[in-house]
């Protein structure tokens, strides 16, 4: 327990006696983060829930409402169809998170609204031959077996 500042000593060498006594008893000794990099985020402004968002980044948790959590996962969907090997992979995943968008829209969860329609699969896969035409093209490669169509149970 520190002792009180005495009368007539000035603060900042009562201070640096007190400090030097802590370090002579060994006070300082093996705390916790000794020789580690001082945390990123002292530099960025208070936050109430810092320890909230800090459990929740490490749990791995979202704090997204699930209509947002789609609409991220249909954006995504819909760039791995375009970056798909084949029109079957790329219909199943348009096909996969079509399902998803349509079950949001018939039973809307609690917070915004998803703000997304189903994708039209001809559409897409329409544009994916197309890029791949033109990567293709870009490359040299050969297009023709670009049309293996239909069954998309077995992708």
């Amino acid at each position: 327990m520190t002792e009180r500042k005495p009368p007539g000593v000035p603060f900042e060498s009562w201070v640096d006696h007190q400090i030097s006594e802590a370090q002579g008893r060994g006070d300082f000794d093996r705390l916790p983060g000794a020789g580690r990099p001082l945390p990123r985020d002292l530099e960025e402004p208070y936050d109430e829930l810092w320890w909230v968002k800090r459990k929740m980044a490490r749990e791995g948790l979202s704090v997204l409402p699930p209509a947002l959590a789609l609409r991220k996962e249909a954006e995504d969907a819909l760039e791995a169809a375009y970056a798909a090997p084949t029109e079957r992979a790329a219909r199943k995943i348009v096909t996969d998170v079509n399902v998803k968008i349509r079950d949001m829209l018939l039973k809307p969860p609690p917070g915004p609204p998803l703000g997304r329609r189903p994708y039209d699969v001809d559409e897409v896969v329409r544009e994916w031959r197309q890029r791949r035409e033109g990567r293709r093209a870009a490359d040299g490669t050969d297009v023709s077996d670009a049309s293996d169509v239909s069954d998309v149970s077995d992708v």
